[in-house]
């Protein structure tokens, strides 16, 4: 390996959608890994296999499908895990094994209910089945930052005499600090028999602030893989966020004299399909992908970035994929234009994505005199990014007012083609729009977030919807259980944009409602159209 290269492993696929309300379906997890590919992540953890046949079968998709990166498949230190991940990864041109056991003695009392003996027998056995699936395996000791370090060392040295090409060393409830971080890694080169053979990887959370400091950290003591994820996502506080990491190593080439293969122009509109996706917004003061991250108020700083960009931006902005351009795009705009427009932006549609888009297009820029970039980019998140529709939104109407009870009356095609027509009144005319669509769509559910943001400035300003609501699985609703977690409810989210906020409102909630439908038994959605 190049040791002046950091390799960019994501985990957005497999960690990234443990947080809640992240569920991607397989198209989506593919349209992703198709993204992190053009992005140039060198790894791509496309699941965690044994978890489900959904799953087993999207990590499957992608080790056949998507070239360049190295598909990983997740596995506990279980033979049917490894066996799984072996399963779903074995098609792919460049495939690997990433199998865990917790080291730290709070787990192993706790959790595993294990003794450090029996951790380093497992270690070696389940590490020698997967070499014997794949060359290219990754060992990883959970709960490393809490471990004790002699038990760690021989726990990874077992690890690289049974096989593993790479071991990883998560803090995996983000306890450890920065210094301390990098100590441990430093530790573990000097150390442990037979690193010298193996790369060192940093899987950092972010539970005190910390995962991309401290992942940073390890890099400056030896690691030469990042674990992380798009705009950081991951379970509680998340993980590293990749963006940061490559814009630090980046930015701070000088200090780290190192690289990574990530082309950084195509991390903003990565960011923008993974928040689309998921559903989870990316805070306006996030660093590098935020919406104020190259904005300035202040009057000083305002004068000194006018005079020179640098004396308050340290990064260009058109190196992350924000590009600034001189084609406006109006209603007389053509579909050429429209397509240069959008590869500018690092959008990559095919035929049947760019049709709908542009008709989209058109329909906006009726209404607006002038099309902006952020229009655009909401434009694509609600047309493109978009999971597949069961019951399609085909019309919305409300009618309200001070003195008026807020009605609303929706139709929605079905999966066979029907059109279905409701109305119902509520506490104003969101709250009738979702009754009437809930008369039609008789899953129970339950919305715990709503949340309405403006694309631009201005009166014709188009308007973004995020929801998020939380649905019961029993089996009187014909929902499984979550295979994953055991737990009784799933949150589902849903994303809509429209110059109507009625309307991008409406859209949200389908949205969030076919995530929902998706994995219910299709004679249990019948069985609802049939009574309605």
């Amino acid at each position: 390996m190049d040791m002046d290269r950091v390799l960019i492993f994501d985990t957005t696929l497999r960690d990234g959608e443990q947080s809640p309300g992240a569920t991607l379906n397989s198209e989506e997890k593919f349209a992703i890994a198709k993204q992190l590919a053009r992005l140039g992540v060198d790894i791509i953890e496309a699941g965690f296999p044994a978890s489900s046949p959904g799953d087993l079968q999207a990590v499957r998709r992608i080790a056949l499908e998507v070239e360049g990166p190295t598909i990983c498949g997740l596995a506990r230190c279980v033979r049917r895990d490894i066996e799984a991940a072996a399963e779903a990864i074995k098609d792919a041109p460049k495939g690997r094994i990433h199998t865990f056991i917790s080291t730290s003695d709070i787990h192993l009392e706790h959790q595993l209910r294990m003794t450090r003996e029996e951790v380093i027998q497992r270690t070696r056995e389940m590490v020698e089945l997967a070499r014997s699936f794949c060359d290219d395996v990754e060992f990883s000791p959970m709960d490393a930052g809490r471990s004790d370090p002699q038990f760690l060392y021989a726990v990874l040295a077992t690890a690289i005499a049974a096989g593993a090409t790479t071991l990883n060393i998560p803090d995996t409830v983000g306890y450890t600090m920065p210094t301390e971080f990098g100590a441990m890694i430093e530790g573990i080169r000097q150390h442990v028999p037979g690193i010298e053979g193996a790369i060192i990887s940093v899987h950092c959370h972010n539970d005190l602030g910390l995962a991309v400091a401290n992942s940073l950290a390890g890099v400056n003591a030896g690691a030469r893989q990042v674990e992380c994820t798009i705009n950081g996502l991951g379970e509680r506080a998340g993980n590293a966020a990749l963006e940061e990491i490559v814009m630090g190593i980046y930015t701070r080439r000088n200090y780290f004299n190192l690289t990574t293969n990530i082309r950084t122009e195509e991390l903003y509109p990565t960011s923008r399909m993974v928040a689309t996706y998921t559903g989870l917004a990316v805070q306006a003061n996030k660093a590098i992908v935020g919406a104020n991250a190259f904005a300035h108020e202040s009057g000083i700083h305002q004068d000194g970035v006018l005079k020179y960009s640098q004396t308050y931006e340290i990064m260009d902005a058109k190196t992350i994929g924000l590009q600034e351009s001189t084609l406006v795009l109006g209603k007389l705009s053509g579909r050429h234009a429209f397509r240069d427009k959008l590869e500018q932006m690092g959008y990559h549609l095919d035929d049947e994505q760019l049709n709908r888009a542009f008709a989209r297009f058109k329909q906006l820029a009726d209404l607006k005199k002038l099309v902006t970039e952020r229009d655009i980019e909401a434009l694509i998140s609600d047309e493109v990014y978009q999971p597949q529709e069961v019951f399609s939104l085909e019309h919305v109407q409300v009618t309200c007012g001070d003195h008026a009870l807020p009605t609303a009356t929706v139709a929605l095609k079905a999966p066979g083609g029907e059109t279905i027509v409701d109305a119902s009144h509520g506490t104003g005319p969101v709250d009738a729009v979702y009754k009437a669509i809930n008369r039609i769509i008789q899953v129970p559910n339950e919305l715990i977030e709503f949340s309405v943001n403006a694309v631009t400035e201005g009166i014709d300003a188009v308007g973004e919807v995020t929801i998020r609501i939380e649905a019961m699985l029993d089996a009187e609703n014909g929902l499984p259980m979550n295979p994953q977690t055991g737990q009784k409810t799933r949150i589902f989210s849903g994303h809509g944009a429209d110059t109507d906020i009625i309307v991008a409102s409406a859209r949200a909630y389908m949205s969030a409602l076919n995530k929902l439908l998706s994995i219910l038994d299709p004679s249990v959605v019948k069985e609802r159209i049939v009574a309605k």
